[in-house]
């Protein structure tokens, strides 16, 4: 089975990966929708099916190997955790995770504190996302650990399935070896990007900031194609596990939720 939502995401983002300290305002400025949900702090516990949606049963295209399964996610010691695995499920031969919201959100800080995956061909990804299936353009915002390198993450945005926006950053250590802090603050006029709390992108210009809510996802998934991007992919005979600690959404003007928190700086 494919979810034309997701193959739509992912072949417009594979498309555009082939081409190529301020103050958060008191009240969010207006937005072209108005988003469903509110600010929230989850260290998974559990999966919150009242929050989350978790992917199964399909795969978002030829460039992916992996085809979307519940039994790829869990929850284990307040971790949530997405894995690659070989496993035949549906068209692949390997199985795979990602976990979506099932609300969309506004302007405002969102964070989260994970370890990626190892392996070349695989990537890691925090992001937000709307598009065709809920009636509205592509718009996205991204941090993607590329197996090839994981000492660094790209940050990317998509508005109106424009990309082309790329940025790579170090990540000290290797997002795989540590837990390490990835936040975006996305405002009207104005979308910054940080890694363990250091700002490492500000984009200002409004024709390359996303303007429609968009969903939170959590993905795990490799690629037999895209060598040139992911690196050449090669199983290493085991699961690779992404694990995510903590995520977070301060809706513009609320109060941080916990200390280590973006929005307790800027505010």
């Amino acid at each position: 089975m494919t979810n034309p939502i997701f193959r739509a995401r992912r072949l417009s983002l594979v498309s555009f990966a082939i081409l190529g300290l301020g103050l958060i305002p008191c009240a969010a400025s207006a937005q072209e929708d108005q988003p469903s949900g509110k600010s929230f702090v989850d260290n998974f516990d559990r999966i919150d099916s009242g929050r989350w949606y978790v992917s199964d049963g399909w795969n978002n295209g030829p460039h992916q190997n992996c085809t979307w399964s519940k039994k790829q996610v869990s929850v284990d010691g307040g971790m949530l955790k997405l894995q690659f695995t070989q496993a035949k499920t549906g068209q692949r031969d390997y199985a795979c995770g990602e976990i979506q919201t099932t609300k969309t959100y506004g302007y405002g800080t969102y964070e989260a504190r994970y370890r990626t995956a190892t392996g070349s061909g695989l990537n890691s990804a925090f992001f937000t996302y709307i598009g065709e299936t809920d009636k509205k353009p592509h718009d996205e915002i991204d941090f993607e650990v590329l197996g090839k390198n994981p000492g660094q993450v790209q940050v990317n945005q998509y508005i109106g399935a424009k990309g082309g926006n790329e940025k790579l950053v170090p990540v000290a250590g290797g997002a795989d070896q540590g837990f390490n802090d990835y936040a975006f603050v996305w405002e009207k006029d104005r979308l910054r990007y940080y890694v363990n709390g250091k700002l490492v992108q500000e984009v200002s210009d409004p024709s390359k900031i996303p303007t429609h809510a968009q969903k939170i996802f959590f993905s795990l998934w490799g690629t037999d194609t895209l060598s040139g991007w992911m690196g050449k992919f090669a199983y290493g005979g085991g699961p690779a596990t992404m694990q995510i600690d903590r995520v977070a959404f301060t809706a513009a003007g609320d109060k941080c939720q916990f200390p280590e928190s973006i929005a307790c700086k800027l505010n």
